[in-house]
């Protein structure tokens, strides 16, 4: 099973071609970037694609690139292998309503554990509070999200 890199609102994020290789977890956390004239077009996208769990749709904004994600759950067994374009896998930490990818929880344990990864390293994650950790061009990325729309289905 091959990775592919695709690069998203100048992020390189690793895709892997196949999602079957989550398949061990039904649940599955997606966020799909967009513009603010494409919000109704990506919406229709998603929900044409998947079908959602919680009959919830979260869209944040994210001030700094002036972008918004849509956040939302899929059922794996429900789904086809395909990702949307300008979609990622993201991981939440519910106490703060942190969104990161592995690669990014990676990389600020890291840089907050002196350059050592240690999956036991204790987080505060009230520091990272309504944001989204990504990796770009090796450096993390902490972007500020606030909610803009919350789609009930």
């Amino acid at each position: 099973m091959g990775k592919a890199f695709t690069v998203i609102n100048d992020f390189n994020i690793c895709i892997d071609n196949e999602l079957s290789l989550y398949d061990t977890m039904s649940n599955k956390l997606f966020c799909t970037f967009s513009s603010k004239e494409e919000l109704e077009n990506t919406l229709a996208i998603i929900q044409g694609q998947y079908k959602i769990l919680f009959n919830k749709i979260f869209i944040l904004y994210i001030q700094s690139t002036e972008e918004y994600v849509f956040t939302y759950n899929v059922d794996s067994v429900n789904m086809s292998n395909v990702l949307l374009d300008n979609t990622i896998l993201l991981h939440r930490k519910k106490e703060s309503n942190t969104l990161y990818t592995i690669n990014a929880l990676n990389d600020l344990i890291k840089s907050l554990n002196g350059g050592v990864l240690d999956n036991k390293f204790p987080i505060d994650w009230k520091e990272y509070q309504n944001c989204i950790l990504l990796t770009h061009a090796g450096d993390l990325k902490k972007l500020e999200t606030k909610i803009y729309k919350i789609i009930t289905l």
